[in-house]
This record gives C-alpha cells, sequence and structure tokens, in this order.
C-alpha cells in the first residue's frame, strides 16, 4: 500500500455534510490518551494534548477527559489531575476531567482534595471520573501502592462513598473523618462520573446515582446497550444526579476518505495486537511499519470480537455508525477517542465530526492549534 500523506490545508467538508443527514441532537466529548509516537517524546504527546483541548474546545465540544495509565510506553498520560490544571488554563469553556481516575491506587481524601482545588481554579467546569481498573499490570498496582499494600478492589464502593463525602463534605456521623475538610470550600463540587466496561460498574453507578460512562472501544462491546440498559433499570436517583446520565466512550479514526482512515487507523490495529502478545512496545508505529504486517485470521477476530476496530472510515461511513449506535444505546452523548501517529490526522477527525454534529467555529483544526502558540509550543511534526 502506497503511503497517504497527511490532510493538509483547508478542507471543504460543509458540502459533505449538507449531504447526509446526521443526528444533530448527538453531543460530542474527548477521552484523551495522549498517545506517544514511536520516536517522539513525552513532551510531544503532552504538548498535542494541550493543543487538542484547544481545539476541542473552539470546535465545540462539551467534555475533555484525560486518561490513567501506568508502565505503558505508548501513553503518556499517568497523572490525569496535572494535566487537567494544564488544560484548564489553555481552555475557556470546554468541562474538562479525568477519565478516570483509578481509585483504588489512591486515598479517597486525597484525590478529593485534588479535584476541589481544581473546582475552585475552574469552577463549574471539572468533571471526576472514576474506574476501578490497575491502568495497567498488577506489578505496576503494586509499585504505586509501595511499601503498602494495594488497596482490595472489593473496597471501591466504599471508597466512592468517601470520596463523594469528602468532595461534598458530606461523610455520614459515625465516618471516623467526619471533622475533616479536603480543602477550601468551593460554590460546588466536581461532577462524579463512574467508568466501566462491565455490569458490575454499571450497577454501583445506577445504585449511588451517578452517571456513567460505557467504555464501548474495549472490553463487552458487544453487551454494551445490555449493560447501560440495565444501568437506567436500576437507578436510583440521588443528590449528585437525578435521572439516569449516560456517556459512552467510542475510538473513532474519521479522515476524507475511507482508504485514509483505514491507513491512519493501522497504527492501533497493530498496537493492540502487540498489547495483548505482552510485547514491548516503543509508542505507536508509521502506519508505514503498520502496513508491512500482514496480520492473520486470529488477529482479525481478536480485532474484531474485543470491540477493538473501532470506526473507521470517511465522514458518512463514520456519521452512519455513531448514529446507529446512538440508537443501541439510547445515548446521545459519546466520547471520542482517537489514535493515530499522525497528529495532524488526530485534528482532522475530530474537526470533521464536528462539522456534522457541533455548532463549534468554522476554522479547521490546525489552523486553531497553530493560534497563538509560543514557538517552543508550535503544533508537533509527524516524524
Amino acid at each position: 500500500m502506497q503511503s497517504i500523506p497527511p490532510e493538509g490545508g483547508i478542507t471543504k467538508i460543509s458540502s459533505i455534510v449538507r449531504a447526509m443527514t446526521p443526528n444533530r441532537n448527538l453531543r460530542l466529548s474527548v477521552v484523551e490518551q495522549s498517545p506517544l509516537r514511536k520516536g517522539g517524546s513525552g513532551q510531544d504527546a503532552l504538548q498535542e494534548t494541550i493543543e487538542l483541548a484547544r481545539v476541542a474546545d473552539v470546535l465545540g465540544y462539551e467534555r475533555f477527559w484525560v486518561a490513567e495509565h501506568h508502565n505503558i510506553q505508548s501513553i503518556a498520560s499517568t497523572s490525569p489531575e496535572i494535566m487537567i490544571g494544564q488544560i484548564g488554563a489553555a481552555t475557556t469553556r470546554i468541562r474538562i476531567g479525568s477519565g478516570g481516575v483509578m481509585l483504588p491506587h489512591y486515598s479517597a481524601f486525597k484525590v478529593a482534595e485534588n479535584f476541589r482545588m481544581l473546582e475552585t481554579l475552574f469552577p463549574g467546569r471539572i468533571d471526576l471520573g472514576l474506574g476501578r481498573a490497575p491502568g495497567g499490570d498488577q506489578r505496576t498496582a503494586a509499585a504505586l501502592a509501595y511499601p503498602s499494600a494495594p488497596i482490595d478492589v472489593r473496597a471501591y464502593p466504599e471508597q466512592v462513598d468517601d470520596l463523594i463525602g469528602f468532595l461534598g463534605d458530606r461523610l455520614p456521623d459515625d465516618h471516623p473523618f467526619k471533622d475533616l475538610r479536603a480543602g477550601a470550600p468551593t460554590v460546588g463540587i466536581p461532577e462524579v462520573w463512574l467508568l466501566g466496561s462491565g455490569i458490575d460498574s454499571a450497577r454501583l453507578a445506577a445504585h449511588r446515582g451517578l452517571p456513567f460512562s460505557f467504555a464501548h472501544f474495549f472490553g463487552q462491546a458487544s453487551q454494551g446497550p445490555a449493560i447501560v440498559a440495565h444501568y437506567r433499570e436500576e437507578f436510583r436517583p440521588s443528590r449528585e444526579c437525578g435521572e439516569p446520565k449516560v456517556h459512552i466512550a467510542v475510538q473513532v479514526m474519521c479522515s476524507d476518505t475511507q482508504e485514509e482512515a483505514e491507513w491512519h487507523a493501522s497504527s492501533l490495529r497493530l498496537g493492540r495486537i502487540q498489547m495483548a502478545r505482552n510485547e514491548k512496545r516503543e509508542g505507536i508505529v508509521s502506519p508505514e511499519e503498520a502496513s508491512e504486517h500482514v496480520f492473520t485470521p486470529e488477529e482479525l477476530r481478536f480485532l474484531e470480537s474485543s470491540g477493538m476496530r473501532g470506526t473507521t472510515g470517511d465522514l458518512a461511513h463514520v456519521v452512519a455508525e455513531l448514529d446507529d449506535l446512538s440508537q443501541q444505546y439510547a445515548a446521545d452523548h459519546f466520547g471520542i477517542v482517537t489514535i493515530c501517529y499522525d497528529f495532524k490526522a488526530r485534528l482532522h477527525s475530530y474537526e470533521l465530526l464536528a462539522e456534522a454534529y457541533l455548532s463549534g467555529e468554522s476554522e479547521t483544526a490546525e489552523a486553531i492549534a497553530s493560534q497563538s502558540l509560543p514557538p517552543s509550543a508550535e503544533p508537533s511534526k509527524s516524524e
């Protein structure tokens, strides 16, 4: 396959959108993992995350969530709370938060302190997404807790209760830390979301009366609509959330043509195979390198069965698939995860979706990213 150059110039896509009928009620957010290119640096990856947040802010995306991963060389995002502060300073409107904090690694009190401080700095804009997964392997989880033992994941529901109590100064009277305050008083508190890919997380979110974000892009994607339906059926209204609130995280690679999208997505597909085999990776490989790999039938079946292939194609194809997923989940809010080697291609993917669904600025994503940046922060170029 011949190399396809990155998209360039101002792409005229309004006429394409007018020829389609996308669900204009669909709301889009960003779930960002700060992917690291092979041969690139962590500084590149984190700076690109900030640039992407600025673009999403202008284009009309609703939320920008930063992931937490550990000991994974192809992902630079290890500390969401640090990145949220940087992103908040670089944006003006978009809600910002974690997607998510892996709570079993930490003290609920300290997480509450961190996010109440962020709420003080960026009032009314902070989301606190929580997960129970380790965000890495078990040895890494042990290192995060060392010299203490890792917190038993079975304590996660109690940790969630404590965290909400610390955030709102509403711990039960018999709680041993009832008199503690997690920082200075705030007008509001962060919006807490539970993240998950299975029925247990959905049930916990429902029983605690919290919003639920389902990770369609990995895990039990085929069971996703049933899991989300169970969340709605089991939901118990709370002070935090009066009715079920759902967010679906979806892997998307959108380009001007189907061929370009498949080209850019090939890097991630190979990376998923390498991860499943526990192969050492130095970052996201280029499409040129990925094109040299011939996927076996077993590898293709793995990608399909695991839900890791994602939604890949030109705008018409992606819109059709997102609208179909919206109906399957009865959901109107998607968190878009886009990972590829070329940062300009990532920006363009988000730009295409914004043109179809959102009402932000019509300026191109590349132009937005290049505005008012100091020389040291100019958009990164692919090798």
